[in-house]
């Protein structure tokens, strides 16, 4: 049965005018009968009545007075779900404004053909949206509470519901489709009490197959395939800087010359640093804005291991999830991203086969360079991306190696007893300090403070908070023992040092308590409790000295609670909802209001943070004023629709970027010119020059034309593609017609894949080199076919036709079995020449 509509009930003229502040003040109070206090109390809605009563968990005296009053229409103070009890269904109210409203007469702006921006802000609703349940399908909570935690993150959910047009993907399983319905389903104005998310659910098990059955999963383990998954659907290639002045595109990737790659490649800083911490710390801090030049900035595959046993920034095991671990195609190193900071390649990239060719003794033939590098982004990576860099310092020679490095989301150990004594002692914080690490963080404390925390723990067990977290990650951490570091300058393994900090921090922190410890036989869970802020998360004591972020304030957006041992368990999360800044309990189908203190008590697992600007929201209401001061404007600008999404949510949305729906050339690209409208909105000028001015970027657009000149490099792709597959076809069907081919010509099948791709419209880049660099082996000087590699075979008419196109190598042959006399000549040859050698 279809939600009813409000016309459907025709009690609505009885209701009286109501704000928000007066249901908060009656969802705060108790039943005028009986006494009982809430959630779930009824407010009778009726113009003039204030009756509060209970509902049916209790006496249910909110019925009763409906029936001796005949007062039909009543709110749950909980849900703000209104009943009619004459109709006998739920009904929904149109938005209802009371005289205290700060919105009340404002009047929105008109958006003809749905051109130009209707610039509304959440306002005060009698029923506001994302309170909808999800059902647990099968020992689903974990995937429950971690849907509910990401669909209350405004910049997230407000992409979904408002740039839906964007959201397209022809990769399977089309998990953004899914959770797109998922999202406008959990905040639909007329909302079921509880979704089934079917749908989503299905493409996760096809993903990834730890999802499959019914047995309980990790819920932080299913963030990041979802996010990863949703990543590789949306992602988008990040333009390259176009030189108008000469019509070409410039290229930042590494120059293609023949110079040795020991020399270019990793260029490394020799650094001999004064011993003294706090000299330390601003060299590092100041050596590393000039990357460039002279930083080594290769990613260390020794792992480096914290006070707390914790593996930090290295390789997979990692406790900050990598971008280029989580999503292989983001845009950091495994897609040949370069960071800003670095113009070398990272050494452990996998496209760069050749590090080296210095140090090989057979140097045969050097493996061509990859294609142009690419840059990715969606909304994944503005959202939750963030980076740290990490410094690591050789004791014997000085030397100081730099990494930077994306992350998704952090993983905190939770320190114990004696670690969070050595945090809170002085001269554990002195030293920190000089060192350039955490020690800021404690610094307002003094040892009274330590003192009472201390005794405290002898009754209730260590009081530990988000910051100690925080802290004993970014602790500074020796590098000894079992655990030295390998020195590329030294040649040995060295005594070290090693901390990190913040280079630039996300719109949204997810931080991830690592409660589960997995033994070889077991698992354990760390029950101790981590107190955490609901506002005011200050991560500026751990953000390096030129960290580009404006913002080091958060405020708390979700928290996903795991109740049970580690074998055995239950997801639940609490989340603050947009529009009425109230607390909610989702466990499953069930949605409670709850109070702060009943989520500060919470056994958090994952935490969800949101930067807090109060400046952004005072740019959002001049703005706002703008768009309602409706002033006549002779010219109309084009701005992106996601960047306007993300003004409306991100306390620092950045420069203007209409790089999403504007070619090189400035045109709307052929293949985005039919859905031009789900990406841009048209804004007055006096709103354009506003921003503009504010944020700067752009460029300004008056009008939309599709590109003349990107067709007809899609013209000319499209007639090379077509005639490069059809020469294949004709050159490869007379190679299997011919019976007995002299010599068999192999090739990569990882080159002929990406060709192929090409060929077949999959990749808009042609494929580099030919590079057959991996199914080679050298015997004897003499390059021959790897046993087992991945090859294929194709004629000599073929070869030259490709490598005449591409170019690259190096030239591996085969030759057909040969006769049974021929072959024992070449066997008796091999046998000369074996004698003759030992003689």
């Amino acid at each position: 049965m279809p939600p009813a509509s409000s016309c459907d009930c025709p009690h609505l003229d009885c209701v009286g005018e109501i704000t928000k502040e007066e249901l908060i003040q009656k969802s705060h109070g108790q039943c005028q009968d009986c006494k009982v206090g809430g959630p779930n109390l009824w407010a009778c809605l009726e113009n003039g009545c204030a009756y509060v009563g209970c509902g049916e968990s209790h006496t249910d005296h909110s019925t009763v007075h409906s029936q001796e009053t005949r007062h039909n229409l009543t709110v749950n103070l909980t849900t703000l779900r209104v009943w009619c009890y004459a109709c006998g269904k739920e009904v929904f109210l149109e938005r209802k404004l009371g005289p205290h409203s700060p919105h009340a007469n404002s009047k929105p702006l008109p958006s003809p053909q749905n051109a130009v921006a209707s610039f509304n802000f959440p306002g005060v609703f009698l029923s506001p949206s994302g309170l909808t349940g999800l059902k647990n399908i099968g020992n689903t909570c974990y995937m429950n509470a971690a849907l509910q935690a990401l669909s209350n993150c405004p910049p997230l959910t407000q992409f979904f519901l408002e740039c839906g047009g964007m959201v397209r993907t022809d990769k399977k399983p089309a998990l953004c489709k899914s959770y797109q319905k998922l999202v406008s389903d959990l905040w639909h104005k007329n909302r079921p009490s509880y979704v089934v998310p079917t749908n989503l659910f299905q493409g996760i098990k096809a993903i990834n197959p730890m999802f499959r059955g019914y047995s309980q999963q990790d819920s932080q383990e299913f963030l990041r395939c979802l996010m990863d998954q949703l990543h590789e659907e949306l992602k988008e290639l990040v333009p390259e800087p176009y030189d108008q002045s000469n019509g070409i595109t410039v290229d930042d990737s590494p120059e293609e010359d023949n110079h040795s790659q020991s020399d270019n490649d990793f260029q490394s800083y020799e650094i001999q640093a004064n011993r003294e911490w706090q000299k330390e710390k601003n060299m590092i801090n100041d050596f590393y804005l000039d990357m460039d030049k002279d930083v080594d900035t290769t990613t260390e595959t020794t792992p480096i291991i914290s006070s707390q046993g914790a593996i930090k920034v290295q390789g997979r095991t990692s406790d900050i999830q990598m971008s280029n671990n989580t999503r292989p195609q983001s845009p950091v190193q495994m897609e040949g991203h370069i960071p800003k900071m670095s113009s070398s390649p990272p050494k452990a990239a996998s496209g760069w086969p050749s590090l080296n060719p210095a140090h090989k003794k057979v140097t045969t033939f050097s493996p061509p360079k990859n294609k142009r590098q690419k840059k990715y982004r969606s909304v994944i990576s503005d959202v939750f991306d963030g980076t740290i860099v990490s410094s690591v310092q050789c004791l014997t020679c000085d030397r100081v190696s730099v990494t930077l490095e994306n992350f998704q989301d952090i993983s905190l150990p939770i320190p114990g007893k004696e670690d969070l004594a050595k945090l809170h002692s002085s001269t554990h914080q002195t030293s920190l300090v000089k060192a350039g690490s955490c020690g800021e963080a404690y610094a307002p404390q003094g040892w009274i403070a330590f003192v009472m925390e201390y005794i405290k723990s002898w009754f209730w067990g260590p009081v530990v908070t988000l910051q100690d977290c925080l802290a004993a990650f970014f602790a500074r951490d020796e590098l000894k023992g079992d655990n030295m570091y390998s020195c590329e300058k030294c040649k040995k393994l060295r005594n070290g040092v090693k901390f990190c900090k913040m280079q630039s921090l996300p719109e949204i922190l997810c931080i991830h308590l690592k409660r589960f410890r997995h033994e070889l036989m077991f698992s354990t869970k760390i029950g101790t409790h981590v107190s955490f802020p609901l506002e005011g998360l200050d991560l500026q004591p751990f953000l390096a000295k030129d960290g580009s972020a404006q913002t080091s304030n958060y405020d708390l957006l979700s928290v996903i609670c795991h109740h049970g041992t580690a074998s055995s368990g239950h997801y639940i999360a609490y989340c603050r909802n947009d529009v009425n800044n109230l607390w909610y309990e989702f466990d499953d189908q069930s949605v409670t209001e709850v109070s702060e203190s009943c989520v500060q008590n919470a056994e958090a697992y994952v935490l969800f943070y949101k930067k807090s600007n109060e400046d952004a929201l005072k740019e959002r209401r001049r703005v706002s004023g703008l768009f309602n001061m409706m002033e006549p404007s002779l010219l109309q600008f084009y701005i992106s629709r996601q960047w306007l999404n993300k003004f409306k949510t991100f306390a620092e949305p950045g420069p203007i970027s209409n790089d999403d729906f504007l070619c090189l050339h400035g045109g709307v690209p052929p293949n985005k010119a039919t859905f031009i409208d789900d990406l841009v909105v048209m804004l007055p000028q006096n709103v354009w020059d506003h921003l503009y001015s504010r944020y700067g970027g752009g460029p300004a657009v008056n009008h939309l034309y599709v590109c003349h000149t990107c067709q007809i490099e899609i013209e000319k792709l499209e007639k090379r593609r077509k005639s490069e597959l059809d020469m294949f076809v004709r050159l490869n069907k007379a190679f299997q017609e011919e019976e007995s081919p002299v010599v068999i010509y192999c090739i990569s099948m990882q080159w002929f894949r990406e060709w192929e791709g090409f060929v077949k419209g999959k990749d808009n880049d042609p494929p580099g080199p030919i590079d057959n660099s991996k199914i080679t082996v050298n015997k004897n000087g003499h390059l021959t076919l790897k046993q087992g590699a991945d090859s294929g075979q194709i004629s000599e008419e073929t070869w030259n036709f490709l490598h005449s196109i591409y170019g690259g190598g190096p030239l591996v042959t085969v030759r057909p079995s040969i006769s049974h006399q021929e072959a024992e000549s070449s066997q008796s040859e091999e046998k000369i020449e074996v004698e003759t050698r030992s003689v």
